[in-house]
């Protein structure tokens, strides 16, 4: 959501919570399990993912009650966006793709 304030554009950032599934060894691309479980506040999609790779990437960030590796290529995060719905995002080397559910059941 933008809020017009002045001549200045604010983003209001919102909670979404997201999890984090990752493979019991790195590589796999089977029999993923959810690693972490969190909400976080950013203003949108693209700065979930930001803050979570970050946050799972510094070891004095990272939750206590995270059981996850660092994050790399592979990893799945589900960002539930309330009303607008779930989607499913794989770290690539390229970047972030957004996959299907199937991909990790």
């Amino acid at each position: 959501m933008v809020r017009l304030w002045g001549k200045r554009m604010w983003m209001t950032k919102r909670a979404y919570e997201a999890v984090v599934f990752q493979t019991p060894r790195f590589g796999g691309t089977k029999s993923y399990r959810q690693v972490c479980r969190m909400t976080v506040t950013a203003a949108g999609h693209d700065e979930v993912l930001a803050v979570l790779y970050r946050m799972l990437n510094v070891a004095d960030l990272m939750p206590k009650n995270c059981q996850a590796r660092f994050m790399r290529t592979g990893d799945v995060v589900l960002i539930d966006e309330g009303r607008k719905g779930q989607t499913y995002d794989r770290l690539c080397p390229d970047g972030w793709k957004q996959v299907e559910r199937q991909l990790i059941c």
